[in-house]
């Protein structure tokens, strides 16, 4: 029976492009899942967009001259634009400042105070006298009072991953003039997080299908106590407090935010011309998935649930399969710090799927993981090209030259071919569970250990040799190869989608991978095969240098 998959994805800051840490993080592990569930028939909705409202934006705009407006379209038509190239495949990738996001969140945010979920208080806040203004949580810069990180921001350690206020900082500075703020009082509206704490902490744990990561970071957070958390703040560039005497403040970007998987699947609903649609995928047995980096763990395990609570009626999450860090020689990849490969950069120079690939085999899911010209260069010409891409045009070849451009008809299957094919239908299966349990980097091991023990087979019966003298043999073994490369085809198909659908046309099958379904067969004898070309291209050593030399540039331009 088929099932019906939410899949809520970070919302980036539309303050820079794309870097791999997060494509890492959150974006190619949830397109692989929503890649995986369409080809088993399942009913995806899969849902992002630019967070145009952070301060990250004014940030930049500030520092560009620019108005938060241009800066927001710049980035996220950028983000546009390499959804398309990545092959990402979001059913609809928005932003925050929709007329529709702004009454969703105000319908939540009037709903939780007339249930009294919230309530309004004094607050002291960062006042820069200098620049004249209170300092939204990202304006603030200090030391860490958990872990004692000095470059902690007010809002969060990014070292520890704490959520924090910003007068938890130790020796806190304007991060616009650098000078010494002042604390001050103001008046805002309070999330009465800690009315949800015995609820919380039970559903929490529940959870035992969770990443132990996420599992015992949540329940250490939940330990702590929960504190309640202020939901406005003293800017101009949001979205508006819906209730009188709060004109000149806005909502604070972290509740808003979290809004946007809700108002998202209500615009997508719209489009589809079905207003009522996006309750399929918050309503009933539905099962909602959210993919995030492991420094927004806390607002998916315990924040938003929270604000589902408070609301009613909405599906709590299932799973939330956040990721630890993509590092770059060791640290964190930042925009802030200009500290990235960048995504655009990438698909100007190279193909799509050896990232996919190199992202998907080193994925971080249960540690950080470090990124490197040097790997990426092995694992596309050692893994990709050697043992994937030689298969394939190994058999390809031999199929179309031999066998008037057709596959091959198969004859006594003995027991080395039927233990193979065997071996297919069971890594069918195993990337299956693996893939629905969010285990993608063993999902993609398994899948490659199926091309090496296929070129293994392929190496012992050497069909280009026994062709001259037992033809039929050699087609056996042809064909065998072919069934395991279409089971390939498939279970490829959700880490590299472009590769898989040129495969798919190499094999004479019509319409698409996922069409197909999560099954395989070995090709009938006849089908006409398309004339063989390489799926993947070696990439040269010098490459190593190259992108070194400019990751050093552009450290260097920016000091």
């Amino acid at each position: 029976m088929s099932e019906r998959i939410f899949i809520g994805v970070a919302w980036p800051y539309a303050n820079g492009p794309l870097h791999l840490g997060q494509i890492a993080g959150a974006y190619l592990p949830a397109d692989i899942f929503a890649r995986y569930h369409r080809t088993k028939g399942n009913e995806v909705l899969m849902v992002s967009g630019s967070d145009q409202h952070g301060t990250p934006v004014t940030l930049r705009a500030e520092k560009e001259g620019k108005s938060p407006e241009e800066v927001v379209s710049r980035y996220h038509q950028g983000f546009l634009d390499s959804w398309g190239k990545l092959g990402i495949s979001f059913d609809l990738f928005t932003t925050t400042g929709t007329q529709n996001h702004a009454k969703v969140v105000h319908d939540l945010f009037l709903t939780l105070l007339d249930k009294g979920y919230l309530y309004k208080d004094k607050m002291a806040l960062p006042y820069c006298p200098d620049c004249r203004r209170f300092l939204p949580d990202r304006y603030v810069e200090g030391t860490c009072p958990y872990c004692h990180w000095s470059e902690a921001r007010g809002d969060q350690c990014d070292e520890c991953g704490k959520p924090l206020n910003p007068v938890d900082l130790i020796d806190l500075r304007c991060g616009i003039c650098r000078g010494s703020p002042e604390i001050r009082d103001s008046e805002h509206f309070f999330l009465r997080l800690s009315a949800f704490s015995a609820q919380l902490e039970s559903w929490v744990k529940e959870q035992s299908h969770w990443r132990q990561n996420v599992l015992n970071f949540t329940l250490r957070y939940l330990t702590d106590g929960l504190r309640d958390r202020a939901i406005t703040r003293d800017i101009n560039w949001g979205v508006s407090v819906p209730v009188p005497a709060f004109d000149e403040k806005r909502i604070y970007v972290w509740f808003e935010a979290v809004v946007g998987y809700l108002s998202a699947s209500k615009e997508w609903a719209e489009s589809c011309g079905d207003g009522e649609r996006w309750r399929r995928f918050w309503e009933g047995e539905v099962k909602s998935y959210y993919f995030i980096g492991k420094d927004n763990i806390i607002f998916h395990t315990v924040v938003w649930p929270a604000m589902l609570l408070g609301y009613g009626g909405l599906n709590l999450p299932c799973d939330v399969p956040a990721n630890e860090f993509l590092t770059l020689r060791g640290k964190q990849l930042s925009t802030s710090r200009n500290w990235a490969v960048w995504l655009p950069d990438y698909l100007e120079r190279y193909p799509p799927d050896p990232l996919r690939y190199q992202l998907s085999i080193n994925m971080p899911e249960t540690s950080d993981t470090d990124f490197s010209w040097r790997e990426f260069v092995r694992r596309n010409n050692d893994e990709l090209v050697a043992t994937c891409g030689n298969l394939v045009h190994r058999v390809l070849t031999l199929a179309y030259r031999n066998f008037d451009g057709c596959v091959p008809p198969a004859g006594d299957v003995d027991a080395a071919s039927k233990a193979l094919l065997s071996k297919a239908e069971a890594t069918l299966q195993t990337v299956d569970s693996l893939l629905h349990g969010c285990h993608f980097r063993e999902a993609m091991r398994e899948a490659m250990s199926l091309a090496q023990e296929a070129n293994r087979y392929l190496d012992t019966k050497a069909p280009w040799k026994t062709i001259k003298g037992d033809r039929d043999s050699a087609a056996t073994t042809i064909s065998t190869v072919l069934g395991v490369i279409c089971c390939l085809k498939t279970v490829l198909y959700p880490f590299l989608p472009f590769s898989s659908e040129k495969l798919h046309r190499l094999l004479g099958y019509e319409g698409s991978v996922e069409e197909g379904g999560w099954t395989f067969s070995v090709p009938p004898a006849g089908q006409r095969l398309a004339s063989p070309e390489p799926l993947f291209a070696k990439v040269d050593d010098k490459v190593i240098d190259e992108e070194n030399n400019r990751l050093e540039e552009s450290v260097l331009s920016v000091g």
